[in-house]
């Protein structure tokens, strides 16, 4: 025996058939492990800013020092800069230890759901960057105006 077929009624005007739709349903809530990956990928964006702050850094420093060759040997005062140069790639080394030290510090807080942000590291890096500036600063205008080979 078979079923006969039903039909189903749907009103309709003109050549189209109108079709009751139910509203479309609402996107799901993020769930946590997409929350948790979000995390982990800001978490690994703000390892490699810091990587890249050490980088340049260590650039300075090195660019810093470079710099008294091309001052004259003979001009008074000149050869201070490689402590600035040095400072600067000390810095930059060690933020590179630090970060990675931050990076997994993070990542096991995240994984464990015990993250608490915090701002100790960001105002003493905060400070150390400044004194060195200053010490970049103090180097390029206490520096005399002579160069090898022109006179500025």
């Amino acid at each position: 025996m078979t079923q006969p077929s039903q039909a189903v009624d749907t009103p309709t005007t003109g050549d189209r058939p109108q079709s009751t739709s139910a509203p479309a349903p609402s996107p799901a809530p993020p769930s946590k492990s997409s929350s948790r990956a979000r995390d982990h990928m800001a978490n690994e964006r703000t390892y490699l800013a810091w990587m890249r702050t050490a980088i340049a850094l260590i650039g300075f420093g090195v660019l810093i020092a470079r710099l008294r060759y091309l001052v004259s040997p003979d001009v008074p005062g000149t050869g201070q800069g490689w402590m600035v140069g040095l400072g600067l790639c000390s810095i930059g080394l060690i933020t590179v230890l630090l970060s990675t030290w931050h990076y997994f510090a993070v990542l096991d807080a995240i994984e464990s759901n015990t993250y608490e942000p915090n701002s100790r590291w960001v105002i003493l890096f905060s400070l150390v960057v400044t004194l060195l500036g200053a010490g970049v600063l103090y180097v390029l205008f206490s520096a005399p105006a002579t160069v090898k080979g022109f006179t500025v």
